[in-house]
């Protein structure tokens, strides 16, 4: 395996190239680190990435219809703004060449290290440094050891596929295979083929899908709030107006994320009139849509909006009244050698079933291995509170560790960005106070997080997430929710902007301690 890559600054940057960083992971949350510690002036990184290339979430979905749910303009970095994006909600192959523009015009490609895959992570008090076990994804006996100063966890929580547990799935003699890890391979032309799941992405794929196979059988477990999708295609003039007067852009963007913000309220709080507007339209929708009084029946939705994510589209519902597409309610009984039997008895013969039921987030354990002060470990931590972290960013016990998008920092109403950015901001802070004090490490105190969290739980008995009759993926098992924030964007934003070193314990280094860059060779 590659020696890791540390890239160093002038000979007057000598504190800052000698503070180790390590970057997990390569989607917005890794890219955007690494071009804020470079304007920083912190080149002493590097970004490990399992797979063969950048994108996280974007590189991963190339399913038939795949686009993000929300605005382009703002589902972008506000550093790096994007005039030539081709509609309003754009599809995931363009939004996966923007991260590719921007690691390149920022040359990060020299910081990375691709099929590398982080599984232990160890801190040593004595010495302040992280102790890092990488494996390289197309030998897995390759093992090795790194150090760092610093970890900044940038593991998206859209990565990982949820694979669910249907009886006799493994008998199926078609092909199997879930929306995140599609198979461009298998044709579907002429096919009858199955999709299991109607959340976003089987959302998305079900009318891409429909017109070319045999035959199409959705299969629903819960219908689901969908609004109409205002997805215009962006004029060539008004790309160029963008990319002449970038202020204006910012200014659409500003007007966008705001006007999100004000719809807040109503898709976060557990008030029905506030969110009666948005199951007006919703239901205005379905019936205009779908003539059919028995499957407009199928489609009606018992709970309260913004209890699940809200989902956008305007050619779903028609999709579902083609001759060749059916739904079925009555739930799977059981996967066989031929297809998927449903509970009221009916096999429906099938060539291929695709899995639209979502990702696993990951927020019940560790990602991996992480061992932090005296030898705790995160995932004992973690089944003893849930997940929980400061501002979702730092973890008490687990020194100069750091998370983008850690618990309780999901987005319900609006672009997940404006929490990423802020956390950049807020682990740059965290670094450099390190970095000037000379610092052998900081960790948050515990009194601290256990307050902010206690408040956090408090909000989030207000919300719709967890009183507003419906069992969502934000939820754990015990019903309750350490995925989202419970409140605006904004909100936290101003709540992270500023470090401050009084909610730390720090420790200082020895006098005859120096951190060093060296890889350490495994036994």
């Amino acid at each position: 395996m590659t020696q890791a890559i540390h890239n160093f600054s002038s000979s007057t940057q000598d504190s800052k190239d000698n503070f180790p960083i390590v970057i997990i992971g390569s989607g917005f949350a890794g890219i955007g680190m690494a071009i804020k510690l470079k304007e920083a002036g912190i080149h002493s990184f590097t970004i490990y990435e399992r797979e063969g290339e950048i994108g996280g979430t974007w590189r991963d979905n190339t399913y038939p219809g795949c686009a993000c749910d929300v605005p382009s303009y703002v589902y972008s970095f506000s550093f790096e703004q994007n005039p030539n994006w081709s509609r309003m909600f754009s599809p995931g192959t363009e939004i996966q060449g923007y991260l590719l523009h921007c690691v390149e015009k920022y040359d990060l490609r020299r910081h990375m290290q691709f099929n590398t895959e982080v599984s232990q992570a160890v801190f040593d008090e004595q010495q302040g440094l992280w102790a890092l076990k990488i494996n390289d994804t197309e030998k897995p006996n390759d093992v090795e050891k790194i150090t760092a100063k610093a970890v900044i966890s940038c593991v998206g929580g859209l990565v990982d596929p949820a694979l669910p547990d249907i009886k006799g799935i493994q008998d199926f003699k078609g092909k199997v295979f879930h929306t995140a890890r599609w198979n461009h391979d298998f044709d579907l032309k002429d096919k009858k083929v199955a999709v299991i799941g109607t959340g976003c992405s089987g959302v998305q794929v079900v009318p891409e899908i429909a017109p070319e196979v045999e035959n199409l059988t959705v299969f629903q477990r819960t219908a689901a709030w969908i609004m109409p999708k205002q997805d215009p295609f962006i004029p060539d003039k008004v790309k160029d107006v963008f990319a002449r007067f970038p202020r204006l852009q910012k200014l659409v963007r500003g007007i966008l994320f705001w006007g999100s913000e004000a719809l807040g309220p109503s898709l976060i709080l557990n008030s029905p009139k506030l969110s009666f507007p948005f199951e007006w339209v919703s239901a205005r929708h379905l019936k205009k849509s779908i003539a059919d009084p028995v499957l407009r029946e199928k489609l009606k939705v018992n709970f309260q909006f913004g209890c699940k994510r809200m989902i956008i589209s305007s050619d779903f519902y028609r999709t579902l009244t083609r001759d060749n597409v059916n739904l079925v309610t009555e739930g799977i009984a059981q996967v066989t050698e031929k297809g998927i039997r449903s509970n009221d008895g009916v096999e429906h013969e099938l060539d291929a079933i695709i899995l639209a039921t979502g990702f696993d987030l990951g927020l019940a354990d560790a990602p991996f291995d992480i061992q932090g002060l005296n030898g705790r470990k995160l995932t004992d931590d973690w089944k003893q509170t849930g997940a929980v972290a400061y501002k979702g960013v730092t973890i008490s016990g687990y020194p100069n560790w750091f998370m983008s998008m850690g618990p309780n920092t999901g987005p319900g109403h609006t672009s997940v960005l404006i929490y990423t950015e802020a956390q950049i901001n807020y682990i740059i802070q965290s670094i450099q106070h390190m970095i000037k004090n000379d610092l052998n490490f900081i960790s948050v105190k515990k009194e601290v997080q256990d307050n902010y969290n206690q408040r956090i739980q408090k909000r989030m008995k207000h919300t719709v997430w967890t009183s507003g009759s419906c069992n969502s993926w934000y939820l754990n098992k015990d019903g309750s929710n350490h995925a989202l924030y419970p409140g605006f964007a904004s909100q936290y934003a101003a709540g992270i902007r500023h470090f401050k070193s009084n909610e730390f314990t720090a420790v200082k280094k020895a006098v005859a301690d120096k951190p060093t860059l060296k890889k350490v060779v495994s036994a």
